[in-house]
């Protein structure tokens, strides 16, 4: 087994071993650095350099697109819901309205053609026709004058409605073309505010014969007629000038 070494005298040879290796090499240790590692070191150097510059410019255009982004999601949300809060409005009222005008339209398309009986309250009794649907309908009401249109009243009925009863008041040219007045309350109790709301003429073209319609405080109105849009609305603005 050998003796243990010294620590001093290891160390006394390691720093021998370090001055005669840096004695071999001493005139490459005092060169000067070559040139064409100066420019490498410098191109590195300048690459790191742009690399953090862009990083920092990424960072940031990263930064402001994900704000413009943020922001343009969040306009585009509020528009959306703004959108679709004022659609829900309309469609809120609307329903009642267009059940309406389909009513008037189905009323219409069951008791024109009837040549018999085609209204229960003959023309001839105006008066009394006037006073008891006003009275059903707890509304005074009035029969137009469509005259000037070449329309005479034929007469008139009592109707149910979703909100309650409806009358219908019947017109008829020389020609034997008939058109047709509904009136009634649509306000409901699932839709309250439609009875505060007003609305300028709507048409409705769809089966099972056009109209056109328009509601004012609560009662909606409703011309209904096999006539062309504009022979129509002649007539229905007629009746809501004289109502």
């Amino acid at each position: 087994m050998s003796a243990p070494t010294d620590p001093e005298d290891d160390v006394r040879r390691w720093s021998a071993q370090r001055e005669a290796l840096r004695a071999l090499h001493r005139e490459v240790l005092h060169e000067p650095v070559p040139e064409h590692l100066l420019q490498a070191v410098e191109q590195a150097s300048n690459a790191r350099s742009w690399s953090r510059q862009w990083m920092r410019a990424g960072a940031l255009a990263a930064s402001v697109l994900l704000a413009f982004g943020a922001g343009w999601i969040g306009h585009g949300q509020w528009n959306m819901r703004a959108a679709t809060s004022g659609a829900q409005s309309a469609r809120a009222a609307a329903p009642a309205a267009l059940a309406f005008a389909h009513d008037a339209a189905v009323a219409h398309a069951v008791y024109s053609p009837e040549k018999r009986h085609p209204v229960e309250v003959a023309a001839s009794e105006q008066q009394h026709l006037v006073q008891w649907l006003s009275r059903r309908l707890d509304k005074p009401l009035k029969v137009p004058d469509l005259s000037a249109q070449g329309y005479s009243l034929v007469g008139g009925r009592l109707l149910p409605g979703a909100s309650g009863a409806r009358a219908q008041f019947m017109f008829e040219d020389a020609a034997g073309q008939r058109v047709t007045l509904y009136i009634g309350a649509i306000a409901t109790p699932a839709e309250p505010t439609v009875a505060t709301k007003e609305t300028a003429f709507r048409f409705d073209a769809a089966d099972p014969v056009p109209s056109f319609y328009w509601v004012d405080q609560g009662f909606g109105y409703a011309l209904a007629g096999k006539l062309p849009r504009e022979a129509l609305l002649t007539l229905a603005s007629t009746v809501y000038k004289q109502l």
